[in-house]
């Protein structure tokens, strides 16, 4: 039962709106984590305001932006993410093993993909620490110290919609992604 219920687009407040539509607009839909988060203004704005930058700024491809989410979303034990990044990650070309190896932490089919999902699951983990063997491994597998940097960011806004659909209980309008096997 969600703590914060979804708004529709007829309900949210006049601050949310605009937000809002461009979400819809964005996703074909008006998803429930964002229909949660317009309740406030701010949130739906900051959530917005992270896209907006990584959108522009930002320099990774489709690919690595839900490889990263996946991981993130599975570090955290969020099941909203993983189904809506699990769909994402399909639209950026990765199939369901891949998906599910991300998710696992268990990238044997792309060892730079696999070096920065490290970084970007040990970040999650430790309140951002990364250990210097998981950080010089992506040195080492070609990452940039900028790409790194900049991986902060994808981090960050993973991090932002986990924590706000453990916090308000976002209800699954999503299909759930596939369970790990132990």
């Amino acid at each position: 039962m969600p703590r914060i219920p979804a708004h529709t687009l007829d309900t949210v407040p006049e601050a949310s709106r605009e937000h809002a539509e461009r979400l819809e607009k964005r996703m074909g839909r008006f998803m429930n984590i964002h229909a949660g988060m317009a309740h406030s203004p701010v949130v739906i704005a900051a959530y917005q305001g992270m896209q907006k930058a990584i959108s522009e700024q930002g320099t990774f491809d489709a690919r690595t932006r839900e490889a990263i989410a996946l991981a993130v979303g599975n570090q955290n034990g969020c099941d909203y993410c993983q189904g809506a990044h699990t769909v994402s990650a399909r639209k950026a070309g990765l199939d369901d093993e891949q998906i599910l190896a991300l998710r696992a932490g268990e990238v044997g089919f792309d060892p730079r993909l696999a070096a920065l999902t490290e970084v970007a699951r040990a970040a999650a983990a430790d309140t951002g620490y990364v250990p210097e063997p998981v950080w010089q491994a992506a040195l080492n597998a070609g990452w940039t110290d900028t790409e790194l940097a900049e991986a902060f960011a994808h981090i960050a806004v993973n991090l932002f919609t986990n924590y706000f659909n453990h916090y308000a209980h976002t209800e699954l309008d999503v299909p759930a992604a596939e369970p790990l096997t132990a």
